[in-house]
């Protein structure tokens, strides 16, 4: 009898990756495309599926997959559906499951949040397999969390649970505004795009010599402020502080909220190593409830980044109907 197969897509908010998946959680077969290229959902699946045809005739054929498991940012599990996500080109209710399994000659497809897929993914292969209650946070365009209690991903009645990135971190005047139309979330302060913002405030403040300010302020990234910051930059160290002081406090309230026996970060962000996670744990024991003090480890993803959501959300592929 042939080998069976699912197809596994991550959809983020600069590149979609895709790949095929056996049934031991190895990539046979993958590609990518850039996500913000496409302004209309149409191309964009079109070119989507074009790209995942050629992986599967690689495998051998349609006809050897059981289905196909999609991980995109504001995807619900229940309605197949991307509802207005912030960091994505297309606006409104996204039918996404339906437009896929329609190119791909009727083929079941199973959506669900990016960051519930890396979630899912870690716990069937990577740090948090034997784990019953973890969190999974990605510091990626935006901040996403993949929250799993007595073993279970919990999506709440709507499908819609455990979007710990737009918890409100800061309120009143001078709460920056997020994607999502609310003011003071914690993706404005922390995702890579929130960091790069941090920067240009801070530059825009002060008057301290930066080997930031030796290009336009509107093109500073994430990476750039971490390429200072490792050459010893001032600035740049501050703004990975304020970053991972912001993170601490609020992962100290949401240990408050599942007692998770760990705290699992992937994403770009996490490159920094110690420079993010140092003023993270710091922040965090000096937050934390009591009686959850020592409890929670604070742990950096082994899985490669696009391994970790394209396995994850593969592993909807084999359950898909």
């Amino acid at each position: 009898m042939d080998e069976q197969y699912v197809l596994g897509i991550d959809i983020g908010g600069t590149n979609s990756v895709f790949g095929v998946v056996d049934a031991r959680g190895s990539i046979l077969y993958s590609g990518a495309i850039k996500t913000g290229q496409y302004t209309e959902i149409n191309d964009y699946v079109a070119e989507l599926c074009k790209g995942v045809k050629v992986i599967i005739e690689l495998a051998g054929g349609i006809e050897l997959f059981r289905g196909v498991g999609v991980g995109a940012p504001n995807g619900n599990y229940f309605s197949g559906c991307i509802e207005f996500a912030p960091n994505l080109p297309w606006e409104g209710k996204i039918p996404l499951a339906q437009l896929i399994s329609d190119q791909l000659d009727g083929l079941p497809v199973s959506l669900t949040n990016d960051a519930n897929a890396a979630a899912i993914g870690e716990m069937t292969y990577g740090l948090a397999r034997g784990m019953k209650d973890f969190i999974v946070i990605t510091l990626g365009t935006g901040v996403g969390s993949g929250i799993v209690v007595n073993g279970t991903l919990v999506y709440g009645h709507d499908g819609f649970a455990g979007e710990l990135g737009h918890v409100i971190v800061r309120r009143g005047e001078g709460a920056r505004p997020c994607g999502c139309g609310r003011n003071g979330c914690l993706e404005a302060y922390t995702s890579a795009t929130g960091v790069a913002r941090t920067a240009r405030e801070i530059l825009e403040k002060r008057t301290d010599e930066s080997l930031l300010r030796g290009m336009p302020a509107a093109d500073i990234t994430s990476k750039d402020v971490y390429d200072a910051a490792i050459k010893g930059d001032k600035i740049a160290l501050e703004i990975f502080e304020f970053t991972g002081e912001m993170l601490g406090e609020a992962f100290a309230d949401f240990v408050a909220f599942s007692s998770p026996e760990a705290i699992i970060l992937f994403g770009g962000l996490t490159k920094a190593g110690d420079l993010i996670m140092d003023p993270i744990q710091k922040s965090m024991d000096k937050n934390m409830l009591k009686v959850f003090e020592g409890k929670t480890k604070v742990l950096f993803s082994q899985l490669k980044e696009s391994d970790a959501a394209v396995l994850g959300a593969s592993a909807l592929g084999w359950e898909a109907k």
